[in-house]
């Protein structure tokens, strides 16, 4: 592979945040800005699809301009743009994929379509310079939830995923239920901590199947119907069904992931995505690698949740390769891992005067 380019800037616009990074090489962040809007879709307990695109075109602009100079930078040092492509909210994903392309047509610099998923799994490998393919990647989001086997060449490998409802939806979805704040996924893990995860008899969906997949509508009704059955909630009780749910939720991450691994014979995980966040996973699933022989990597706090500095750092490796998207690249709300039906037809043109993001020169 090449040298990675010097300055990379990514954009990650594929739900409720706007986020803007800047990679060194493709492997030190020297910036990453993230805009939330948390506070805008608290009132309806979940993400509004028109609400998120209409912050983001507010947002983009100044999110990446206080990202170079973050990164002590200008526009005119960068060596390419790296943008999320897909998969996610089409309108959400278009206003950063449009202000990347139009920011590398001034620029006269190439523009790359990163894939979500790709990004997270980058993520990892920032956080952990010894991660190198091959190893397992567990993908936990609130929507995606999916064992891949990773390889230095070639698409990733897709093992097994969910048959209907992501983990971190299924956080989300008990949270309401038990009545807690948005975003639920931090929320449910707080209260579990002081109940007791064997109050409830939860189900493990899939646990002792064959095969790699996962489900978590089964899961979600059953926590549903305890609710109803134990009304109205006293404190106890509510952190004991956030306990009780979390446990069933994890041990099921866990086990499908040793077995992956003893099937693959592989001693790396990366466990990625906004759940990998969760304390609960972190510690089992490190014991598990403790007894099992492997070892499992999380990336900081910082990199679990959308951030643009895992998109810099996928979209550094593909610049790095000699590619470039072209200015017709396009958005996606749903392509799989390893997909990429970004158009490359497209070279970047001669470049405008160097200044800052919207200038004129």
């Amino acid at each position: 592979m090449s040298t990675a380019p010097t300055w990379v800037l990514g954009i990650e616009s594929s739900c409720d945040e706007m986020a803007a990074a800047v990679v060194h090489r493709g492997a030190r962040i020297a910036s990453s800005c993230i805009h939330s809007q948390t506070e805008v879709h608290a009132p309806y307990g979940g993400v509004v699809p028109e609400l998120a695109s209409r912050d983001h075109i507010q947002a983009v602009h100044d999110v990446a301009q206080r990202a170079l100079a973050d990164a002590g930078i200008e526009a005119g040092d960068l060596d390419g743009i790296a943008v999320t492509a897909g998969p996610g909210l089409v309108g959400s994903l278009l206003v950063g994929l449009s202000f990347g392309k139009a920011l590398a047509y001034r620029l006269g610099i190439p523009v790359v379509g990163v894939h979500h998923l790709s990004g997270h799994l980058a993520s990892a490998e920032l956080a952990d310079e010894s991660l190198r393919p091959p190893y397992i990647g567990l993908v936990v989001s609130g929507g995606h939830t999916a064992l891949y086997r990773i390889e230095a060449d070639g698409p990733p490998d897709c093992l097994g995923e969910t048959r209907d409802d992501a983990v971190g939806e299924a956080f989300d979805k008990v949270a309401a239920v038990l009545g807690l704040p948005y975003p639920g996924g931090p929320a449910v893990a707080k209260l579990a901590e002081q109940g007791d995860d064997t109050a409830f008899a939860f189900p493990r969906p899939l646990l002792d199947r064959p095969g790699f997949d996962f489900s978590y509508s089964g899961l979600k009704t059953a926590v549903a119907l305890a609710v109803e059955r134990s009304e109205p909630l006293d404190d106890a009780t509510r952190a004991d069904l956030a306990a009780s749910f979390e446990a069933a939720a994890i041990d099921v991450l866990v086990a499908r992931t040793r077995r992956a691994v003893a099937d693959s014979g592989l001693s790396h995980v990366a466990v990625v995505g906004g759940v990998a966040a969760n304390r609960r996973l972190r510690e089992v699933l490190a014991e598990a690698g403790e007894r099992d022989g492997f070892t499992a990597v999380f990336p900081p706090m910082s990199l679990c949740t959308d951030n643009a500095a895992m998109i810099a750092a996928a979209g550094a490796r593909l610049l790095a390769r000699g590619e470039h998207h072209g200015f017709a690249l396009n958005s996606f709300s749903r392509v799989p891992l390893g997909g990429a039906p970004w158009r490359t037809d497209v070279a970047p043109p001669a470049a405008s005067p160097p200044g800052t993001i919207g200038s004129d020169g």
